[in-house]
């Protein structure tokens, strides 16, 4: 989880609350949850979360890292 939130730009606690309220493309096997580094991108690069979208926006990484804005949209 630590590093999508990384990967995305937000921190853990908001990371951890949007799994629980929006639908991120995420899979949950026993105690983990499993995330695709692209689904990630490509889920908030379509604007699907309005909590990353604003939160990375306030911290100037909208755009998920290792990722060009071209890619990202």
């Amino acid at each position: 989880m630590e590093q999508a939130a990384a990967l995305l730009g937000v921190s853990v606690k908001t990371f951890h609350k949007v799994l629980h309220s929006e639908d991120v493309p995420a899979r949950k096997i026993g105690r983990e949850w499993k995330f695709s580094r692209q689904a990630l991108i490509d889920w908030v690069g379509a604007g699907r979360s309005t909590t990353f979208c604003r939160e990375a926006n306030d911290r100037g990484t909208l755009t998920p890292k290792g990722t060009s804005k071209t890619s990202a949209r």
